[in-house]
């Protein structure tokens, strides 16, 4: 009995722990990602063609409700961006957001599938249950990062052409506040 005890409780910290090394080797891996690799959308980032919308991620999943209550691991390593420390929304600050939000959802994309490797040392229960851990920890940051993208991609597209420069010390000049 106590034998059990001591073997499933070492399963549940191999786990743990090939969870937490995974998801800072994947977070370290993507904060190492060129800016030139997400300024643009790929298969994997692209918006759906099934009318994926702001409207749509709000009308059924209510995101904006509980969106702020998600961590922001942006700022973890070195050279990492916070996406609540960009003031201005200028051109260039709006279009760093957008790779930021590409470089999250591959992170997010990247650590999912670690509870496949679970199968080595689980029961199949407890393989089902990192499934489920890995997707209600990654999919609501996945539909996040999507919605924002989306929300800055239309706020991109309805910037003016000519816009002043901005500096971090005053927020008037950098237009209304994206929220």
């Amino acid at each position: 009995m106590e034998e059990s005890i001591i073997s499933h409780a070492l399963t549940v910290l191999i786990c743990a722990t090939g969870w937490v090394f995974w998801c800072v080797l994947i977070g370290f891996v993507g904060n190492r990602l060129p800016l030139r690799m997400l300024d643009h959308d790929t298969l994997l980032t692209k918006p759906r063609p099934w009318g994926e919308s702001t409207r749509n991620y709000q009308r059924y999943l209510a995101i904006r409700q509980w969106k702020g209550w998600l961590p922001d691991a942006g700022h973890t390593f070195p050279g990492g961006l916070r996406k609540k420390s960009l003031v201005c929304r200028n051109s260039l600050a709006l279009q760093r957001l957008l790779a930021e939000t590409r470089r999250a959802e591959l992170v997010h994309l990247a650590i999912w599938p670690f509870w496949i490797v679970t199968v080595l040392w689980m029961p199949p229960l407890g393989v089902i249950l990192n499934l489920c851990f890995a997707t209600a920890f990654n999919l609501p940051c996945l539909w996040v990062q999507r919605f924002n993208r989306l929300r800055l991609l239309k706020r991109l597209q309805d910037l003016p052409t000519t816009q002043p420069a901005c500096s971090r010390i005053h927020r008037s000049e950098c237009g209304p506040r994206l929220q």
